[in-house]
Parts: C-alpha cells; sequence; structure tokens
C-alpha cells in the first residue's frame, strides 16, 4: 500500500505529470468526442417534445451540463489553489490555472443558452434573478482569477494570489445550488435529485447524463492539454524540457 502511495505521489512532479497527462489527455479528448455525438443525438433527435415548453426545452441539454460543470470546475480549481497555497507545490497552482479558462467557457455557455431558453420561457433574455445573477458572478470570479493571474509577473506569487481569491469565490457556489431553494426565482428547480425520482422522461434523462459526462471528459482534456503548456513554460529553463522540446 505504502509503495501505491509512493508510486502517485510522484506525479506531484510536474515533470512526471507532463508526461501522464500527455499519454491521458487523447483518451478523454476521444471519450468527449464520441459521447457529445451521442449525447445531442438522443437529445435532438430522440427525446421526446416536451409537453407544456415543446421544442424549445431541448435547449436544457447543453445548458444544465455547462451550468454543472461551471460550478464544479470552480470547486476543483479551489481545492487545487487552496492545496498549493497549504503546501507550497507547483503542480497545484498549474492546475488551477489550467482549470479556470474552461470554467469560465462554461459559465459563458450557461449563461448563453439560458438566455436562449429564457426569452421564449419567461418573454425576457434576462432577469435579475437569484441563480442567473450568482451565476453571473461565477463568471466574474472567473474572468478576475484569469486577470489577477495575468498581472503578476512571478507565477508563485500570481497563484498565492489567485488561490486567496479561488477561495473566498467558493461561497458562491452553494448560493447558485440553492438560490432556488432560498429564494423565490423564475428559474425552476432541478429536474434530476439524489433523494427523489427524476421528473423528465428515461430519454430526456439519458441524453442529459451522456451530456454531463462529455462535458466532464472535454473539461478533463482541456484541462491536461492545458497544463502542459503551462509545465513547458513555467519549466522552460529545466535541463528536462529542453530535452522534451528537441
Amino acid at each position: 500500500m505504502k509503495t501505491r502511495v509512493i508510486h502517485w505521489f510522484k506525479f506531484a512532479s510536474p515533470q512526471n505529470f507532463y508526461f501522464l497527462a500527455g499519454r491521458l489527455w487523447p483518451w478523454f479528448a476521444a471519450l468527449a468526442a464520441v459521447l457529445t455525438m451521442a449525447g445531442l443525438w438522443i437529445s435532438f433527435f430522440v427525446a421526446p417534445t416536451d409537453a407544456q415548453q415543446g421544442e424549445g426545452y431541448r435547449i436544457i441539454f447543453v445548458h444544465v451540463p455547462a451550468s454543472q460543470m461551471s460550478m464544479f470546475i470552480y470547486l476543483i480549481m479551489a481545492t487545487w489553489a487552496g492545496l498549493g497555497l497549504a503546501f507550497n507545490t507547483r503542480l497545484s497552482g498549474m492546475m488551477a490555472s489550467a482549470l479556470a479558462p474552461t470554467g469560465a467557457m462554461f459559465a459563458f455557455l450557461s449563461l448563453v443558452t439560458g438566455a436562449l431558453w429564457g426569452k421564449p420561457m419567461w418573454g425576457a433574455w434576462w432577469v435579475w434573478d437569484a441563480r442567473l445573477t450568482s451565476e453571473l458572478i461565477l463568471l466574474f470570479l472567473y474572468l478576475g482569477f484569469l486577470a489577477l493571474q495575468s498581472s503578476i509577473d512571478d507565477p508563485r506569487r500570481a497563484d498565492k494570489a489567485c488561490a486567496v481569491l479561488a477561495l473566498v469565490g467558493v461561497v458562491n457556489v452553494p448560493i447558485i445550488y440553492f438560490s432556488v431553494k432560498w429564494w423565490n426565482t423564475l428559474h425552476q428547480g432541478a429536474s434530476v435529485s439524489m433523494t427523489g425520482a427524476p421528473s423528465m422522461a428515461k430519454t430526456m434523462l439519458w441524453g442529459m447524463l451522456i451530456m454531463v459526462v462529455a462535458f466532464w471528459m472535454y473539461a478533463i482534456a482541456v484541462a491536461l492539454a492545458r497544463v502542459r503548456n503551462i509545465i513547458l513554460e513555467r519549466e522552460r529553463h529545466t535541463e528536462w524540457v529542453k530535452h522534451a522540446v528537441e
């Protein structure tokens, strides 16, 4: 058991993780492509028309997974940032930096698809609903993280400053999730719950779940590919990077 722990611990080194990420990310990218095609096919061509919302409801097959990913990625990013702040590990800050752009993209996609869904359902592109507003704040947190990262020349100092921002912003994630329960909002509640039966047809549910997994695979693939570039940039003066590039 101890040998296995030591074996995995070696990947905390940027050099070892660089080569591990290089082997893994193509597999996650391939899974993301296959699952996305399958999920979109089920969602837009197999799932039945909703009795109340008609065909317009199909935006949820992109909107819901994007919204979930925007929150989960922030939690993972903050975890990596916190580990780097606590243990002063180089790879932790690199992983947090690699996750931030993807999280920002999903937050933006969540807001855009939410607007496309909200216009026919609510009659407006945007309302200052509790969940929409807190999701917008999440996007600003991602953008603030990226701006702070790029504004500090020393990467290690930038990692520490961004870690503080990420950890402070974590409080917004439960606000997004529980906003429909804490306040009277226009946004509908969760269609899928861990404690109750799903309030949608099985075909709709399968389409939703496949898209969620596809977005997870995409996020992992992109983060692994991006962290390799970050490692090369930060470790460019080391001998192993020079050999790897050659």
